[in-house]
């Protein structure tokens, strides 16, 4: 089996074209951290650009045995290729400080590696990758927006978000069905939402769950509520900022029955 073939069977698509793989590289701001992750880098288009901009500690993870044979042959400066999945891996244990990831990731895990990164937020400072253009756009969506849904608000919660260009299906291979969209996360100073994290992510999770209704009929079929007189239950989920999220997260916590 081929890279290609290989790659395509884990979602994934080779980026062929150098201008846009400069670019992704260049978003990395550089700033608040010295380690860099490139997740997935395949034949390694973006990884040259990465090895160009000679961050203190680059490393790179790959699940592909015959990528990683062909990295190593290919950029002996990257200072570790890890054989494994991002998704279990222990960034604590590979990394003292705060780091960086980027990557083309592979559509069908691209969220799992954003909630992952979600749970390390605290040594995750920046991410910048590539996303089908959807999810891309929904990341990066505002309050208002009606693309704007549960991965928006929990990663806004913790990331600022930024949508910076739009890439077409011709510069990969095998080219998507899709576009594909590159944005860039930095992590914000908020240390405590100011309510439960569990909780927070369970009202956000109820009323886009059932978007089309108001909060009043999400949040009431999703808790046991002791009243239901919230001020902002006659809007719906796609209205409300992260801020208004943990209010309401708060007012549920005073509010509901705890024997449901």
């Amino acid at each position: 089996m081929s890279r290609v073939q290989a790659k395509k069977n884990l979602g994934q698509h080779f980026l062929k074209d150098r201008s846009t793989a400069s670019r992704i590289a260049s978003s990395l701001t550089g700033e608040g951290y010295g380690s860099v992750l490139e997740i997935g880098p395949g034949t390694g288009i973006l990884t040259g650009f990465l090895i160009d901009r000679n961050f203190h500690d680059f490393r790179v993870i790959e699940i592909d045995n015959e990528s990683v044979h062909f990295l190593r042959e290919n950029f002996p400066a990257i200072k570790e290729i890890i054989r494994g999945d991002f998704l279990t891996m222990d960034l604590g244990r590979k990394f003292t400080g705060k780091l960086a990831v980027i990557g083309n990731f592979p559509y069908n895990i691209s969220t799992q590696i954003l909630f992952r990164v979600l749970e390390n937020r605290d040594k995750v400072v920046e991410v910048c990758g590539m996303f089908q253009k959807e999810v891309a756009e929904r990341i990066c969506a505002s309050p208002g927006n009606k693309i704007y849904g549960i991965i928006s608000v929990l990663l806004q919660a913790y990331y600022d978000t930024e949508y910076l260009f739009t890439v077409p299906e011709h510069v990969f291979s095998p080219p998507p069905k899709v576009k594909s969209g590159v944005i860039r996360l930095r992590r914000n100073s908020i240390v405590d939402l100011g309510c439960s994290e569990a909780l927070f992510s369970r009202v956000v999770k109820a009323g886009f769950n059932q978007r089309r209704k108001t909060l009043r009929n999400s949040i009431r079929s999703a808790f046991n509520l002791k009243r239901e007189d919230y001020r902002d239950f006659g809007l719906r989920p796609e209205q409300l900022s992260v801020e208004q999220f943990v209010e309401l997260t708060n007012w549920v916590e005073e509010n509901r029955i705890l024997s449901e």
